[in-house]
């Protein structure tokens, strides 16, 4: 038995040699290789099916489909929705990061820990735990139900399903940079008599630009294909809270295969002229802070 094992051992040692010969000979075409055929099976291969789908079908067919007011109406309902959600998180991302990171308090751990928790709890989980809390039988939309104020089933519902899953983006792009700031420049600022105000803007916040930016971008993009959690929270009624998501996925129960792959073509390029904007900006500035 322990000369079978030895002469394995052996064979796969010889193999395993030969092997890495052949990598480090060509490394650099086979570490490109393997990235090429990564993001071709992963992100080309799918879009390039999504659009050749609708290449196969009449123009006038797609035109309609993709500017159906249902459709339209949709579109608007989540760009809108997850711009707001974008803005809201930064904001509040913001304060929260600034405090996780310059503030030493009891649970401060526990609270840094529970940032990531939308990250691993699944979409429909949440938005059933949102339905249960902002409902209008819920602890806290009970209470606002009594003054006549809907959360649930309205686009307030969608907004905050759509912050929900995408609240720990800015955090977590914010956090290691708002670390890696020196103290030492907020006190030499302070030391040229600068105040606590000016030193935040004039040395803090031009340094973290670029990641707000990200963080931003990340948070729209998230919230922009949402599904779960605003499927149990809204009503997914058309012209009211209907987004992008649910139409595709109501397409598909009623065997629309063509209307969901152009509505889903139309929220992807929305998305990518969104980022590509969004990016171009930053470069812009950057451009003009250099």
């Amino acid at each position: 038995m322990n000369n079978i094992l030895s002469k394995m051992n052996s064979l796969f040692s010889k193999y395993y040699k030969n092997f890495m010969l052949l990598v480090n000979l060509k490394s650099n075409n086979f570490i490109n290789c393997i990235l090429i055929s990564y993001f071709f099976f992963l992100l080309i291969l799918p879009l390039g099916v999504l659009f050749l789908l609708i290449l196969q079908n009449d123009w006038n067919e797609v035109f309609r489909k993709a500017t159906d007011p249902i459709a339209v109406s949709a579109y608007l309902l989540t760009v809108q929705m997850a711009f707001y959600a974008a803005l809201i998180n930064t904001f509040f991302g913001f304060l929260i990061t600034w405090v996780l990171t310059r503030y030493n308090f009891y649970g401060r751990k526990l609270l840094d820990a529970a940032v990531d928790l939308p990250f691993a709890l699944p979409t429909s989980v949440a938005g059933l735990t949102l339905a249960t809390v902002y409902g209008d039988q819920g602890w806290v939309g009970g209470l606002f139900h009594s003054v006549g104020f809907q959360i649930v089933f309205t686009k307030i519902g969608v907004l905050l399903a759509m912050i929900f899953v995408s609240f720990p983006f800015v955090i977590r792009t914010l956090q290691p940079v708002l670390q890696e700031v020196e103290q030492s420049l907020e006190e030499a600022a302070w030391s040229l008599g600068a105040s606590s105000w000016e030193t935040f803007v004039k040395v803090i916040l031009p340094t973290l630009w670029p990641a707000i930016f990200t963080g931003f971008t990340l948070s729209f993009s998230r919230a922009l294909g949402e599904f779960g959690s605003i499927v149990m929270i809204s009503s997914n009624l058309p012209f009211k809270d209907l987004v992008a998501s649910v139409l595709i996925y109501q397409s598909l129960e009623q065997y629309d295969y063509v209307g969901a792959s152009v509505i889903g073509a139309v929220v992807l390029l929305i998305a990518l002229s969104t980022l590509l904007l969004i990016n171009a900006f930053q470069s812009l500035k950057s451009r003009a802070g250099a």
